[in-house]
């Protein structure tokens, strides 16, 4: 990219020298063949009024030199070739066939413009070298050649520059996903082999009906947890498409979201012993601008998450609270927090801080998803119960 748009920039460069260096060329030649034809014009009128004229009867005048003292020389060519000089000093003249009007060439190893107009006794000739011109070209081109070298460099550079940062995102969910991918294999490998183990087994020699119930029950277990990381997966897929098209959204209470989200997990805090409170500390009612399912999802992936990490005998804390500008919601629990190191990597896809902890390591990825859709603010900090606290906020709406 880098190479092509400096390609495209010195391509555009060159156009613009040659232009330009066209233009400077012939407005300085236009010049010249002005003078020419001033002079000429006066030494015809001197020449038909005197037909003997000489160098010592030709005066000379403003416009035989310019503005860099180049002198005007003028001849006069008999019909049959010979040149007489009627400037001083003034070299040989070639033999040449004349014509009317402007010709280019070189004598004595220099250039000269020549302007010729036809006598009854054969032509008068002026020429003026354009060493000038040739001088001023040469260091246009010198110039331009070094400004052209500097310019490329610097065009390559911005380019490059802008190319890597124009890339890195591409490149960055390149990666990700070449991770993603490598992260799914693996997490959907685990279970598929579980459950082909436990089919050989139960293949490879006879079983009475207890045994079989067994193999069952755990090829039951591994494909329900095949099941759990296909749908997360399936979500997070939609997700991603949510971000780009967001789904529609409407005021909701958040407090009373939260709350029916916690009546479901009661019986699964039970099961484990671990002891759950939701509280509503909002000074007012808790509107935000969000989806009802996205929020019901995202604070049952904090809470089941919660739950896996509290432990047996635990306890976790669910609060909500708003203070007119922002509804917050908190999610605490008493088990082992998130290590500093990690607070960064523990939204991550297949992140598992604690692999006892079980699950997909998506959930918090979900949650993740979701705070982006909704616009909310999130991190992770220490409880109060000596465990993780992850809140979310967003900006108040009205009802």
């Amino acid at each position: 990219m880098a190479g092509v748009a400096t390609g495209v920039g010195m391509v555009s460069f060159v156009i613009v020298v040659l232009v330009l260096n066209a233009f400077l060329v012939n407005r300085m030649t236009s010049q010249v063949d002005q003078r020419l034809r001033q002079r000429l014009s006066i030494v015809e009128l001197l020449f038909q009024q005197n037909p003997s004229a000489s160098t010592e009867t030709i005066p000379s005048a403003p416009g035989d030199r310019d503005d860099d003292d180049a002198p005007i020389l003028v001849w006069s060519v008999r019909t049959n070739g010979a040149a007489s000089a009627l400037s001083s000093p003034t070299p040989s003249l070639p033999a040449l066939r004349w014509s009317n009007g402007f010709r280019t060439f070189s004598i004595a190893q220099s250039t000269f413009r020549f302007d010729a107009t036809a006598i009854n006794s054969g032509w008068l000739v002026d020429a003026e070298s354009l060493a000038d011109v040739q001088r001023l070209q040469n260091t246009l081109e010198l110039a331009e050649l070094i400004a052209g070298f500097v310019l490329g460099i610097l065009m390559f550079g911005a380019a490059f520059g802008v190319g890597v940062r124009a890339l890195a995102p591409v490149s960055l969910a390149k990666r990700r996903q070449s991770e993603f991918v490598a992260d799914a294999s693996h997490e959907l490998r685990t279970p598929l082999s579980v459950i082909e183990a436990e089919v050989d087994l139960a293949l490879s020699r006879d079983r009475d009906g207890a045994g079989y119930r067994r193999t069952l029950e755990q090829i039951k277990s591994e494909s329900s947890r095949l099941k759990d990381i296909v749908e997360d997966l399936l979500w997070l897929a939609r997700s991603d498409e949510d971000q780009r098209r967001p789904p529609p959204l409407e005021s909701i209470n958040l407090a009373s979201v939260t709350a029916l989200c916690c009546q479901r997990f009661q019986s699964l805090a039970a099961t484990h012993d671990i002891s759950m409170a939701f509280e509503d500390s909002s000074e007012t009612v808790p509107w935000i601008l969000a989806s009802n399912d996205l929020i019901d999802r995202l604070i049952g992936v904090l809470i089941d998450n919660a739950l896996k990490f509290a432990g047996h005998g635990g306890r976790v804390e669910i609060s909500v609270s708003s203070d007119g500008d922002h509804a917050t919601l908190r999610v605490d629990d008493s088990g082992p927090g998130v290590a500093m190191e990690e607070r960064t990597t523990v939204f991550e896809r297949f992140h598992h801080s604690d692999s006892t902890s079980g699950g997909t390591g998506l959930g918090l990825a979900i949650a993740e998803s979701i705070a982006q859709i909704t616009n909310a603010s999130y991190a992770v900090t220490t409880a109060d119960l000596g465990g993780a606290r992850f809140e979310f906020s967003w900006r108040a709406s009205k009802a």
